[in-house]
């Protein structure tokens, strides 16, 4: 099914018990990731233009939008590839922190690329490195490394992780 009919199907919305309640919630915020490999073994890592540290490819979910779609949506826009993502890996909860409100990160299996020709968004990556995790360690956030030790745990065992700021529970 496609989801205006999975959305068909749930029926009416349920009315507010509290008229406005629903525009009082808290908002989290979540973003997608993809985990993508050379035949190495080695992470696909791109230095961002917006911020220090290496992250993965993908990015933060738009209204109406899945992680899934998100994640797919944004290695296209950063890398130039249309990959077919795989299944997740990990969920991720991030408190908030500074201006950043806490949110929820799904990293999922973007698979193996052999001689990739990358085209890189300019105005979102000025550069890529395929690296070990341990080789990229000191270019992430030490919670950015905690999710990805999950994420390759995940790969393995073939169970996907909840992780509270990169610990997996």
């Amino acid at each position: 099914m496609d989801r205006q009919s999975d959305l068909a199907a749930e029926g009416e919305p349920e009315k507010e018990f509290n008229p406005g309640i629903a525009a009082r919630m808290p908002r989290k915020t979540a973003a997608g990731g993809a985990l993508i490999r050379d035949r190495a073994g080695r992470i696909l890592f791109l230095e961002p233009t917006y911020k220090p540290t290496l992250d993965i490819p993908g990015g933060i979910v738009e209204y109406d939008e899945s992680p899934y779609e998100a994640c797919c949506r944004e290695v296209e826009e950063e890398i130039g590839l249309a990959l077919e993502i795989g299944r997740l890996l990990v969920v991720d909860w991030v408190p908030a922190l500074g201006p950043w409100s806490d949110a929820l990160a799904f990293v999922f299996d973007g698979g193996v690329l052999d001689a990739p020709a990358l085209t890189l968004d300019p105005t979102e990556a000025r550069a890529y490195h395929f690296l070990t995790l341990t080789e990229a360690a000191p270019h992430l956030r030490p919670s950015m490394t905690r999710r990805l030790t999950a994420a390759e745990h995940a790969l393995t065992t073939g169970i996907p992780a909840y992780a509270d700021f990169g610990r997996a529970r």
